[in-house]
C-alpha cells in the first residue's frame, strides 16, 4: 500500500475512534454497546470459566498426587509395622515353646541332657512318619536318641549326621515301645498306626483300664528311659484274637505343627546282651 493510503487509513481510524468516544460519552452508543458487549461477556464468561475449570483440574491433579503420594508412604510404613509385628509374634510364640520346655526340664530327672533343636523339614515321600532336625554328631546326638517336647515323646533319631537327624515319630508303624498305664501300671506296647493313631497292645484281660489314663514308657528292655509320656488313653476294646486288651491312645503333641523339639543325649542303654544265655552256651 502506498504511503499517502497508509497515512488517511489511520487518519480515518483515529477519527473514527474519536467519534466513539465523542458519542459514548454524550450516551449515544448505548443500545450499540449492549448489543456488542453480549457477545463479547459471553466470550468472556466461556473463557473465565474455562480458566477456572482449568485451575480447578489442575488443582486436583496435584492434590491427587500428593494424596497418591501419601497413601504410598503409610502403605510403605504399614508393611514395615506388620513384618516388624510379624517377627515380635514369632518371637513370642518362640519364647513361650522354650519356656515351656525349660519348665519341663525343672520337673524332669535332673540326670538328663538335652539339646534343643528346630525342626527343618520332613520326609514327604509318604513311606515313614520323620521330621529332620538341625542338631546331630557334633552336637552330642547319637542314633535312637529320644526326642521329645514338653507334651510328650516326639520319635527316636534313626539317621544321622554331622549336623542334622533324622528322626522316626512314634506314630510310624515301625514304632514300637514298652509302656505301662500310669494309675494302674498295666505294662503293654504302644504301636504306631497307618492312621498316625497310637495303639497300646497286649493289656492284660483283668487290667481296669481308665479312659484318660496316661500311657508313660516303663524303662523294659532299656532302649528308652522310662516316665516319658506317649499319651491319654481314648477307649479300650477286646483285641481280635480275644487274649488281650487294646487302647487306642491320643498322643499330646500336635506332629503337624512341630518346630522345636529336644533330643535327649545322656541316656545310655544298658547292655543285657551278655545275660541273654543261648541253647549252646547252657549246660
Amino acid at each position: 500500500m502506498p504511503r499517502a493510503g497508509r497515512i488517511f487509513t489511520f487518519a480515518m481510524t483515529l477519527m473514527v475512534v474519536f467519534l466513539l468516544i465523542f458519542f459514548s460519552s454524550q450516551g449515544a452508543l448505548g443500545p450499540f454497546q449492549g448489543i456488542v458487549s453480549a457477545p463479547l461477556n459471553l466470550v468472556q464468561s466461556v473463557v473465565g470459566g474455562g480458566a477456572r475449570q482449568t485451575g480447578s483440574f489442575l488443582d486436583n491433579v496435584s492434590e491427587f498426587r500428593r494424596l497418591e503420594q501419601r497413601n504410598a508412604d503409610l502403605e510403605e510404613a504399614l508393611a514395615i509395622y506388620q513384618a516388624e509385628l510379624a517377627l515380635l509374634r514369632e518371637k513370642e510364640q518362640d519364647y513361650d515353646r522354650l519356656a515351656a520346655l525349660v519348665e519341663y526340664d525343672r520337673f524332669s530327672p535332673e540326670d538328663r541332657e538335652y539339646v534343643t533343636c528346630d525342626v527343618i523339614g520332613g520326609d514327604t515321600t509318604g513311606l515313614v512318619q520323620a521330621i529332620w532336625i538341625d542338631c546331630g554328631r557334633r552336637d552330642g546326638v547319637n542314633l535312637l536318641d529320644p526326642v521329645v517336647t514338653e507334651r510328650g515323646m516326639v520319635g527316636r533319631v534313626t539317621q544321622l549326621s554331622a549336623t542334622g537327624a533324622e528322626v522316626v515319630l512314634v506314630i510310624d508303624p515301625s514304632s514300637s515301645i514298652n509302656v505301662r498305664l500310669q494309675t494302674t501300671r498295666e505294662d503293654g506296647v504302644v504301636i504306631g498306626q497307618f492312621t498316625g493313631d497310637l495303639i497300646m497292645s497286649f493289656i492284660d484281660l483283668n487290667a481296669a483300664v481308665q479312659e484318660g489314663d496316661f500311657v508313660l514308657t516303663n524303662g523294659l528292655g532299656q532302649t528308652l528311659p522310662a516316665d516319658l509320656i506317649l499319651g491319654q488313653v481314648l477307649n479300650v476294646t477286646l483285641a481280635e484274637n480275644e487274649l488281650y486288651q487294646e487302647a487306642r491312645i491320643r498322643s499330646l503333641v500336635d506332629f503337624d505343627t512341630l518346630e522345636i523339639v529336644q533330643v535327649i543325649v545322656n541316656f545310655e542303654p544298658v547292655d543285657v546282651s551278655v545275660f541273654e544265655q543261648t541253647e549252646e552256651d547252657a549246660p
